[in-house]
This record gives C-alpha cells, sequence and structure tokens, in this order.
C-alpha cells in the first residue's frame, strides 16, 4: 500500500461548523470561506502530523440536478481537490453525498492507493465504509472540530462513527478563526441598493403612498436590530449546559425546559438577524409573500443551528421546531 494520506471532506458538515463558530450559525451565505487557505491549511496539518505527502483532497458536496456551481468550479480548481457532487432533492435534502464519499474511500483503500484516510464528516452512515476500508489494511482517522465539553471532544461526529474510526484529531482553531469570516452587516452600500422591504407586506401593493412613505428601509431595520442588540443583549447560550447557576425560577426538568426553549428562541432569533444582513429586497419580498411558510434553506438553517447547541434529539421535537420557526418571524415582525 502506497504511504501517502487521502483526505475525505464532507463540505456541508465542515462549512456548517466552521460557519457555527464565525457567525454563530450554519446559513451559508452569513460567513465568507475562503476554501484555497483552508483546504491547503488541512492539507499541511495532515502533513504534519504524519509526514506523509498527499494523493488527494475529496471535496463532497450538493447542488441542483449534480451540477457544478461557479463555487464548485473555483473549489475544483484548487490544485490537488477532486469535487464530488450529490443532488439536492425537492425538499431541500442532499442526496447521493455519503454513498460517494463511501464508494471513493472503500475504492482508495482496495486500489491500495493511501494507507491512511483522514475523514472530515460525522455521519453516522459512514461507520461501514470506514470499516471496510479498514479490513482493506487502511488506517482511517476522523478530522474534527474542537468542542472540549463533549465527551468526544470534537463537535457533530456520531458516537459510533467515533468508535469505529482509528483516532481522532482536530483543526487547529487558528486555521478554522483564518478560513471563515462574518459577513460584515448591512454596510451602506447594501442599503442604499436595497429597495423599501415593507412594500411586500399586505397593505402595500395597492399603491398606499402614506404607507409607503412610512415603511421602514432595509438600513433603519438594521439600525433597529442594532438598538435592539444593544439594550438587550441575546443570553449565551451556554447556559443551557450550565449547573449549578444559583437562579431562582423552575427546578429539575421543568427549568430545563424552559432553558431549551428559552434558547431555541434566542437562535431563531439569530438566524433572522443573520439572514437579514446578507440578503437581498427581492428574496426579503419572497420570504414574507409565503409567509408563515418558510424557505426549506432557512428552515434548515434554524434545525441545524439547534442542533449545535441543544442536540439533534432535542431539535427533533416539535415544540423546540415551533419556537425556532416562531422567533424568526417574531425578529422580523418587531423591525417592521
Amino acid at each position: 500500500m502506497s504511504s501517502q494520506t487521502a483526505i475525505f471532506i464532507d463540505a456541508g458538515f465542515l462549512l456548517s461548523l466552521g460557519g457555527h463558530r464565525a457567525a454563530g450559525t450554519t446559513l451559508r451565505s452569513a460567513v465568507t470561506t475562503h476554501y484555497e487557505s483552508l483546504v491547503r491549511g488541512i492539507v499541511l496539518n495532515v502533513k504534519k502530523n504524519t509526514g506523509l505527502s498527499n494523493l488527494r483532497v475529496y471535496w463532497y458536496d450538493a447542488s441542483k440536478d449534480g451540477l457544478f456551481t461557479e463555487q464548485h468550479k473555483r473549489i475544483g480548481l484548487i490544485s490537488g481537490v477532486k469535487v464530488r457532487l450529490g443532488r439536492i432533492s425537492y425538499n431541500g435534502e442532499q442526496k447521493g453525498v455519503d454513498l460517494r464519499l463511501a464508494l471513493d474511500l472503500v475504492g482508495v483503500a482496495r486500489t491500495r492507493a493511501a494507507s491512511i484516510a483522514y475523514l472530515v464528516s460525522g455521519d453516522d452512515d459512514l461507520a461501514e465504509a470506514v470499516e471496510e476500508a479498514q479490513d482493506l489494511g487502511m488506517k482511517v482517522i476522523l478530522l474534527g472540530v474542537s468542542k472540549p465539553e463533549s465527551r468526544l471532544g470534537v463537535a457533530s461526529v456520531a458516537e459510533h462513527l467515533a468508535l469505529t474510526a482509528d483516532a481522532i484529531e482536530t483543526i487547529p482553531d487558528q486555521l478554522l478563526d483564518s478560513a471563515f469570516t462574518r459577513v460584515i452587516e448591512w454596510d451602506q452600500d447594501h442599503s442604499e441598493k436595497s429597495s423599501l422591504i415593507a412594500e411586500a407586506a399586505p397593505g402595500f401593493a395597492n399603491g398606499n403612498s402614506e404607507a409607503r412613505r412610512s415603511a421602514p428601509t432595509p438600513a433603519i431595520m438594521a439600525q433597529k436590530a442594532v438598538q435592539q442588540n444593544s439594550v438587550e443583549p441575546m443570553t449565551h447560550v451556554e447556559i443551557v449546559y450550565s449547573s449549578g447557576t444559583g437562579r431562582q425560577g423552575y427546578q429539575g426538568n421543568a427549568a430545563y425546559e424552559q432553558k431549551e426553549l428559552a434558547v431555541a428562541e434566542e437562535i431563531g432569533g439569530k438566524v433572522a438577524e443573520s439572514w437579514l444582513a446578507v440578503t437581498s429586497q427581492a428574496d426579503v419580498l419572497e420570504l414574507l409573500a409565503d409567509k408563515p411558510q418558510l424557505p426549506l434553506e432557512i428552515d434548515r438553517t434554524l434545525l441545524k443551528d439547534c442542533a449545535q447547541v441543544l442536540g439533534e434529539w432535542t431539535t427533533d421535537q416539535q415544540k423546540i421546531r415551533r419556537v425556532l420557526r416562531s422567533a424568526f418571524w417574531d425578529y422580523l415582525d418587531r423591525l417592521m
């Protein structure tokens, strides 16, 4: 077997964690990702840990009809990177991404093209492929994002997958901080180019000039958001994991449930704030026209962000999901 490494990156997993670290949300448009420095940094980190050269970086993502977007083309042009795309289904779910990764992992092991695989993913569905690659003589190491308070020491990795892998290593925090940059919120140029957001609200389509004059612009909405945040700063979400805080109120399960609901409400508002900061007038018009229906991208972001903090089991509860979605709309309603 060739003495070199191969790196397999689940883009959805890595970009969600990196974005959440930089901007507090998994919404991709809320962060700027410096792909070349991110990929090269991971390759250099792997080489530092193993002393081996790298065969290739496999980058797995999904797109409509499995076609390359401009972003995927830029990533694919990075030296040593192979982009592999699954499809985004009609309901916004990724299809075929895990299967492609699993087949490539086992394929590289079978052809003995690399002796060590670094896997940047946390999906439990990959455990069988990891075991198959190991049976073929390949060592498989999970490469994750550090989370000291987690029992595994990394964020969002299924325990079964962690138990299957040969080892767990982490991407340096300095690399993540340099590769992911939060998008600047509501700069002057963005505000000037945007039209009246409230034109999408009921009553504005009939040409009511008085209503139009009183309609808040994106700049005004952003100013309100800043004022609101300065008066009522959001409670740090880590309170969920805190014990013995000495605060008065409910105790036991009732108190814990209240904290979960409060955190879900904060997350919903935070996603609304992040989305509003990077959106266009057309997006706002479309969103308000479909109220209370949320676009799949926003709904998935709400659930992913909540799972990052409260865990997937808690996020699956319907009352938590209702609070997330209601808080998103409540944030926008307060600015209208």
